[in-house]
């Protein structure tokens, strides 16, 4: 499997710095990142380390999951996963993340809300990602479309 890159080139402080991060694998984009910002309710068109992880958790997720279901009989139609990703203080200093809630919701033919909860939970328990991240709380809400 081949490795991905990512680089961020920075400049100034914490508080007064900017920065820009390049998805250099995929050349897809560069996206502006600073600490003001990450901390603020309105991200101002900028992104975060907190994003980039809730746009890698959800992904994989869907992919695991996808493959999950197919293992269990079920014809996937559509996923959406959504990834929250929270930061906030660490009571040993600075900060941490604080935790990760995956919502997902599918239409999946040949399996019923049972099946898709319990394989929802094994598909977070055996994401890459997922297990990247065993450091923080991760939580989940599954609900199969009607």
């Amino acid at each position: 499997m081949p490795t991905r890159t990512a680089r961020t080139a920075w400049n100034g402080t914490l508080e007064q710095g900017s920065g820009q991060v390049e998805l250099s694998s995929s050349k897809v984009g560069t996206y502006d990142v600073s600490f003001p910002k990450r901390a603020a309710e309105d991200a101002g068109g900028t992104t975060s380390p907190e994003e980039l992880i809730a746009a890698a958790h959800s992904s994989c997720y869907a992919m695991q999951f996808s493959a999950l279901l197919a293992e269990a009989g079920g014809t996937p139609e559509s996923l959406e996963v959504v990834a929250d990703v929270s930061l906030g203080p660490d009571p040993a200093g600075g900060f941490k993340l604080t935790g990760i809630t995956l919502k997902v919701t599918g239409e999946v033919g040949g399996i019923d809300n049972d099946t898709f909860v319990k394989t929802a939970q094994a598909a977070k328990e055996t994401c890459p990602v997922s297990k990247a991240l065993t450091g923080v709380e991760i939580s989940l809400e599954a609900s199969l479309d009607a």
